[in-house]
């Protein structure tokens, strides 16, 4: 994994989140990845259980944002990236986030860990 794989992952992320569905999440994370929404969370395990929540999570591809992301780091299999949210609905909210991720040796996702922010919060709820 190099920086240039890492942020196209995050691209393909982007993507994914903005399509009908969850066929893409399969190019994204292996069938036994674990997913955690914050750092002390209990992980979602397995590609189902994503999708589940992905969909839970979501109001749906036509859902109005805008996403930047940075990344801070990319070490062997692991890359950790800067990400800033901004929902175009609901006055505007916003957040800021950590992701921490680690690829498999086909550069797809086996964990995932996000440490979510939002202004009016210090603890990312």
């Amino acid at each position: 994994m190099d920086r240039a794989d890492a942020a196209h992952w995050i691209a393909r992320y982007e993507h994914a989140w903005r399509m009908p569905g969850t066929d893409e999440l399969g190019r994204l994370f292996t069938p036994e990845a674990t997913y955690s929404t914050s750092p002390y969370a209990a992980p979602i395990r397995g590609l189902d259980a994503i999708a589940e929540m992905w969909e839970a999570g979501r109001r749906g591809p036509d859902e109005h944002f805008t996403m930047t992301s940075a990344l801070v780091a990319v070490d062997g299999d692991v890359a950790v990236a800067r990400v800033e949210v901004h929902y175009l609905y609901d006055g505007g909210r916003e957040w800021r986030d950590l992701w921490v991720m680690q690829f498999d040796e086909d550069g797809v996702c086996c964990a995932f860990e996000e440490w979510p922010f939002a202004p009016d919060r210090d603890d990312g709820h």
